[in-house]
């Protein structure tokens, strides 16, 4: 029995030396073809395959010694076309949830309205914390790339070498045995809180774009919005002021809305009428009203239409982005507008290359592409408005139904804006002096904006309050005298002039 299975391990041995020869040959013949044809392979294509036979082979040994899962969560998305919501939110949520337990912070001003000085801590490059969920642990990494990347930047004739700025991500490690619990559960749920402590934390900002270099991380640039404008403030006739409230109500709640119709979640408003009328000041009350950030865009800093549709890209939800004095910011006419033989004329003349490169290439086709264009879609709850002074000169498309939704003539003062007005300035509802104001606005033929109405009802000294109050209203009459007495004038002159 000994030497039967003696003999049995010794045929087993001799069959594993004989596999083991086999393959031996095998091995050899495959080296052997390989030395005959590696000579004619190109080095490139040789070091693609068996690096990426390497690779391959690294990972599954990596998988059965390592089983912990990593899922980064970048700052941009969309190849740096747009800052990341998910970065963003769980950013907000690590410095709330796990800041404390960090070493390395970065401190940022963290006060809404009024919120002193208190600051927002974050995690600092490099730094490391743990949080835990549902019983399971989780690991957060915050890495920063160096920002290494260089470009040839075309600002500076080329010649120029500029770096990209730091890519930040914010790295999860967790077991294998997790991994449906965070996909599902955990994600979400630090987007959701990411999200709510946003809107706590929330400064509304006035964004403008910084124009000159292209490779910044951001095309804009930022400043605290603390305009105190309110409607309550605004001097506008109470009617209109209610019919704009309700039409901004129903945009803001109307996110299902626009979903069930097919249509972007945005809205145009083009304000028009005279200089001085209050059309930044609406703007203003908007934003603080509807609880809104402001981007104001400076069509002049903008090189071309690709570049106008990054800057459109990179708006968040939940702003108003403004373009103001649109007719006189950048020729917006195209090939629509016929030019005179002086105009050809003037065009054919030789133009300075340098000015010409500075000079903005913005087309009216551009700008209607972003705000009406399937761009436009990228995005959601965001108000567009243009103001101008001369709304005759704008190219109908640009102002048409559907991307200028709701046209509103801010027009000159009449005796309900004077009432608000004199509530602002003077603390007033009543004065003997209040109808000499309504008979001299009801006439037609006295034109007079609220900007001036409110230089008159401006206290210029601490005088007593009702002293003061008469002298202003004094002031303001005898200026709306003195238009009604020169528009007579005016008036008889040319009645002479006809006869």
């Amino acid at each position: 029995m000994p030497a039967a299975r003696r003999m049995r391990r010794a045929a087993a041995a001799a069959g594993v030396v004989e596999r083991f020869a086999g393959m031996g040959s095998a091995l050899a013949g495959v080296m052997f073809v390989w030395s005959m044809l590696s000579p004619l392979l190109p080095r490139q294509l040789f070091e693609h395959f068996v690096g990426r036979f390497l690779r391959r082979h690294a990972r599954r040994l990596a998988g059965l010694v390592d089983p912990y899962l990593t899922v980064t969560i970048s700052e941009h998305c969309g190849e740096r076309m747009k800052l990341g919501d998910v970065y963003e939110q769980a950013k907000a949520y690590l410095s709330h949830r796990c800041a404390r337990r960090a070493r390395s912070l970065r401190a940022e001003r963290a006060a809404r309205d009024g919120g002193g000085d208190r600051f927002l801590l974050t995690m600092g490059d490099g730094e490391e914390v743990y949080d835990v969920f549902q019983g399971a642990t989780v690991w957060w990494n915050s890495v920063s790339s160096g920002g290494g990347r260089r470009y040839e930047s075309p600002w500076f004739g080329g010649g120029g070498v500029v770096y990209d700025d730091d890519r930040r991500a914010y790295r999860l490690l967790f077991h294998r045995r997790h991994r449906d619990l965070v996909v599902d559960s955990y994600l979400p749920h630090v987007c959701r809180e990411g999200r709510a402590i946003m809107l706590r934390n929330r400064r509304r900002k006035l964004f403008t774009n910084a124009g000159g270099d292209r490779y910044r991380k951001s095309a804009w640039s930022y400043v605290a919005f603390e305009h105190p404008s309110t409607f309550d403030t605004l001097a506008m006739d109470p009617v209109k002021k209610k019919d704009i409230m309700d039409d901004l109500d129903a945009f803001r709640d109307g996110k299902d809305y626009y979903a069930r119709i097919g249509k972007a979640w945005k809205r145009g408003y083009l304000l028009h009428g005279p200089p001085g009328t209050g059309k930044s000041t609406m703007i203003a009350a908007m934003a603080n009203y509807l609880d809104y950030d402001i981007y104001d865009v400076e069509l002049t800093s903008v090189a071309t239409n690709t570049d106008l549709r990054r800057l459109f890209i990179e708006t968040k939800g939940k702003s108003i982005i403004v373009i103001e004095d649109i007719d006189c910011s950048v020729d917006l006419t195209g090939k629509r507008k016929k030019r005179s033989p002086h105009a050809a004329a003037a065009a054919a003349e030789p133009v300075d290359a340098a000015k010409d490169e500075s000079a903005s290439k913005v087309t009216l086709s551009g700008l209607l592409n972003v705000i009406d264009g399937l761009w436009s879609a990228c995005g959601g709850e965001r108000i567009v408005v243009f103001t101008t002074n001369h709304v005759g000169k704008l190219d109908p498309a640009l102002i048409r139904r559907g991307r200028m939704d709701k046209h509103i003539e801010m027009s000159y003062c009449c005796f309900e804006t004077f009432k608000i007005l004199a509530k602002n300035y003077l603390a007033i509802d009543a004065h003997h002096l209040f109808d000499d104001v309504r008979s001299l606005l009801q006439d037609a033929r006295i034109k007079i904006t609220p900007a001036d109405v409110a230089e008159h009802l401006m206290r210029k000294c601490a005088t007593a309050a009702a002293d003061e109050a008469a002298a202003c209203l004094a002031s303001l009459v005898k200026a709306l005298e003195k238009k009604a007495k020169g528009k007579e004038t005016v008036e008889e002159e040319e009645t002479v002039v006809d006869e």
